[in-house]
């Protein structure tokens, strides 16, 4: 039966008080004691709390080694440099996703080479990468995005056949699962931000996580004052100095002249939260399924998830995105779903991340001085990719909206917000 949209001044689909189920991260007073005690003792600028977390953070994913960072920013460069990344070289990453993901290449003097993605699982497309690999890839960089793992198995069989490293971008997806197994723990090395709007909300940070470890050892070196002795290259410095012998100078010194610690006020609200994540996030995902739930077989709306009888999942939910089929709806274009929508009471975009490879920062800006684009200064070829050339990407701004975020599964709220959704969806043809 029709319902007037409240853009036409029907009733608005939410009319309760969401009350704290938004509400992220949660800080409790285990948390404010957690920092507490850090700051009386001054113990900001250490490395104790840190090393805790680490450890907690590599049991928790069932890894050997985890390193906290400044930034997810930070972990990514410096995964990227413990993995061969030089002068000259090129890394494989989607262009549906945020600059961290792809950006610190450059300053190591590599560039990226953008891949396809898929259009259910906004991830990196498996099928559109073997024919970008040439004899300067050093890495494949696929993203968990917007909480979606990314295929990973046919990702490490393409990584395995050419010898190349496959550092995960988990940002957005902690906690997730792909086929049963944690993502961060499937490639050679997983890369977490951990600042405040994740799923896994510390502050700010990042972390690095890995079961190789000479990765390890070389992302202390790259960004770790203090924590060098802790490098011998490969675990067993006389073996170290016998396969690598240019190293045997620069053992246990740093290299790269970065300072990527985490702050220790960040550590102690990372024990707190890895403690509390697992049954938290499984509320969060006990209630944005049930969100869709409530939506399945909405003409013009299709989940962003994985099959609901799958043993892969969405972990925290970060960044949680619907897909818009507009030919359902008549052709009714996103922006005006997206606005009735928000009439109905509820914080609705249309959109995502911009694609990477149309932007001027990837094609025209000149970072460091070169005389020619950064993208291009260190290759032997221009590897821009203008405008068409990737047309699955270029598309998903357009086939995506945004979805609330609930924290807590209380049914008759999320109910109000589902409705608001397939209220309009229901009755598209009383857009304008």
């Amino acid at each position: 039966m029709a319902e007037q949209l409240a853009i036409n001044g029907g009733p608005k689909a939410v009319q309760s008080d969401p009350g704290d189920i938004f509400q992220w991260p949660i800080i409790t007073e285990e948390d404010e004691q957690a920092c507490l005690e850090v700051l009386r003792r001054g113990a900001m600028s250490g490395t104790d709390v840190t090393k805790q977390f680490e450890q907690e953070y590599a049991e928790w994913h069932g890894v050997d080694y985890a390193l906290g960072c400044s930034s997810g920013t930070a972990a990514l460069q410096s995964a990227m440099w413990a993995c061969g990344v030089r002068a000259g070289d090129e890394i494989i990453a989607p262009s549906l996703t945020y600059w961290a993901s792809a950006l610190p290449v450059f300053s190591l003097q590599g560039t990226v080479v953008f891949a396809e993605v898929d259009p259910n699982t906004l991830c990196l497309d498996p099928n559109d990468i073997e024919h970008r690999i040439t004899d300067r890839t050093k890495a494949i960089v696929p993203v968990h995005y917007c909480g979606h793992p990314a295929d990973m198995d046919p990702i490490m069989e393409i990584a395995e056949k050419h010898n190349l490293k496959v550092i995960e971008d988990v940002s957005h997806a902690h906690g997730a699962l792909y086929k049963g197994r944690l993502v961060g723990t499937i490639g050679h090395v997983g890369c977490f931000s951990v600042m405040s709007g994740k799923s896994l909300a510390v502050g700010e940070g990042g972390m690095l996580i890995t079961n190789d470890r000479k990765i390890w050892e070389y992302a202390i070196a790259w960004g770790h004052y203090g924590r060098t002795k802790a490098t011998q290259w490969t675990g067993d410095l006389d073996q170290a100095v016998i396969t690598e012998p240019e190293l045997k100078p620069f053992v246990g010194l740093p290299w790269g002249g970065y300072k990527y610690r985490m702050h220790q006020l960040s550590s102690a609200v990372g024990r707190v939260q890895l403690k509390h994540y697992r049954s938290r996030m499984e509320e969060i995902q006990k209630a944005m399924n049930y969100f869709w739930d409530q939506l399945e077989g909405v003409p013009g709306l299709k989940a962003h998830r994985p099959p609901k009888d799958s043993d892969t999942t969405m972990g925290g939910w970060y960044a949680a995105r619907g897909l818009y089929v507009e030919e359902e709806l008549d052709g009714l274009p996103i922006e005006k779903f997206c606005a009735a929508v928000r009439e109905e009471g509820v914080s609705c975009s249309p959109g995502i991340n911009d694609p990477l490879h149309l932007h001027p920062l990837l094609n025209d800006a000149d970072i460091y001085g070169h005389g020619k684009p950064t993208r291009i200064a260190n290759s032997d070829r221009d590897l821009r990719q203008p405008e068409g050339s990737l047309p699955v990407t270029e598309s998903m701004p357009r086939r995506c909206y945004s979805i609330p975020w609930f924290k807590h599964y209380r049914p008759e709220i999320i109910d109000e917000y589902a409705l608001a959704y397939r209220k309009v969806a229901e009755n598209a043809d009383q857009i304008k």
